[in-house]
């Protein structure tokens, strides 16, 4: 029997001893080992007797290299990817080898010790190749899952269906404490969508936002949490959107409730057509004459409730916005009111205190008449 098959041999009578040392190191020296559960213990172990295993088995037969991510990291289940890093990892891989350095000068003759030594050495390169390869392996899959998960909880909320699937769907994404949302919707930029919604995902990190975006067709939607300020937090992302206008919908709880604040982004983003000179972004809110004239039923209710509320709040309101709306000048207005024309100015800031419109603004004073107009009309949406 030649030297190497006699260090063959003790390599392999030493593996379980080699193992079992290995093991007892990372008890005695790595915390992170000590308070993993006893299951998951025992898959490090598992790997470690596997990466021994399949290097004597490579030392053996030296002339090509195994599928080391299979032979050594096939043994565990794929969840200890999860229960431990890649810095976890190279730890157990660095302490097994070094039990294994330090045990060879036991086991082989001094003139195969240094051909010995060096096949460690090169064993647990590849080793540490492998643990790259598996990691990298494992967060493509689960970007790639994320990311299918993230478009899912996008189409229910465009679709308004808070049940059962999207709740696990947005516990899945870590989304449950995410509070105070707004969604925005607008044209997709050109070129690849996945690095538009990596650099949504990238700016809303840096103001202190959660994102979640994805491309449909030609459109950009990005559902934004824990938003203070919506405009001031659309209008740092406004420049990621292609095109056109970008819409922002009205800030809502929490993601449940994100139906609502879609439907409003996504009329609006369709009906700004009718207004070339709206701002980027623009609020759906600023858009209800248009989301009205549309089609929009909630925005015709959401305007006529806002206009009809206002003349209500003060006996004089509506004849003087009706007034004013005919002759379009304060002091026509008074004129036919027989008032001061600061009469009129003060009862007009009053309407607007209390509607949220100017109408000595032309098109504040369009969207007051249209939802005087609507309210007016038979068949108007009751409030629901």
């Amino acid at each position: 029997m030649t030297a190497a098959e006699n260090t063959h041999r003790r390599l392999q009578a030493a593996a379980g001893a080699m193992a079992t040392t290995a093991v007892q190191r990372m008890e005695d020296e790595l915390p992170w080992y000590r308070a993993l559960p006893a299951e998951e213990r025992s898959w490090v172990g598992m790997v470690a007797h596997a990466g021994i295993a399949a290097f004597i088995a490579w030392h053996a037969e030296p002339h090509e290299l195994p599928p080391i991510a299979a032979d050594v990291f096939g043994t565990a289940p794929r969840e200890l990817a999860r229960s431990i890093t890649l810095q976890h990892t190279l730890d157990l891989v660095r302490t097994t080898v070094d039990v294994v350095e330090k045990t060879v000068p036991t086991l082989a003759d001094p003139d195969e010790q240094p051909e010995l030594l060096a096949a460690v050495l090169t064993y647990s390169r590849e080793v540490a190749f492998a643990c790259a390869q598996v990691y990298a392996q494992a967060a493509e899959t689960r970007g790639a899952w994320d990311a299918r998960l993230e478009s899912l909880v996008i189409d229910a909320v465009l679709r308004a269906e808070a049940d059962d699937s999207l709740r696990s769907r947005v516990s899945a994404l870590g989304w449950d404490d995410v509070k105070d949302i707004v969604v925005i919707a607008g044209n997709a930029p050109r070129g690849a969508a996945t690095e538009t919604v990596d650099a949504i995902r990238r700016v809303a990190l840096r103001i202190g936002a959660e994102a979640l975006a994805a491309v449909q067709g030609r459109r950009l939607i990005a559902i934004l949490g824990n938003v203070a300020d919506p405009m001031s937090v659309a209008a740092d992302l406004a420049d990621l959107w292609g095109d056109g206008p970008v819409v922002v919908g009205p800030l809502v709880p929490h993601v449940f409730a994100a139906g609502r604040s879609a439907r409003a982004a996504q009329s609006g983003f369709t009906a700004a057509a009718a207004w070339p000179s709206a701002p980027r972004p623009c609020h759906a809110d600023e858009l209800l004459a248009e989301r009205a004239l549309g089609g929009d039923q909630r925005a015709r209710r959401q305007l006529t409730d806002r206009v009809s509320d206002a003349l209500k709040v003060r006996a004089s309101a509506r004849d003087t916005v009706t007034a004013f709306l005919e002759c379009n000048s304060l002091e026509a207005t008074a004129r036919a009111l027989f008032v001061h024309p600061n009469t009129v100015r003060y009862r007009l800031g009053k309407f607007e205190e209390d509607s949220g419109f100017d109408i000595t603004g032309a098109r504040d004073a369009f969207a007051v008449r249209l939802g005087m107009m609507y309210g007016a009309l038979p068949g108007t949406p009751d409030r629901r």
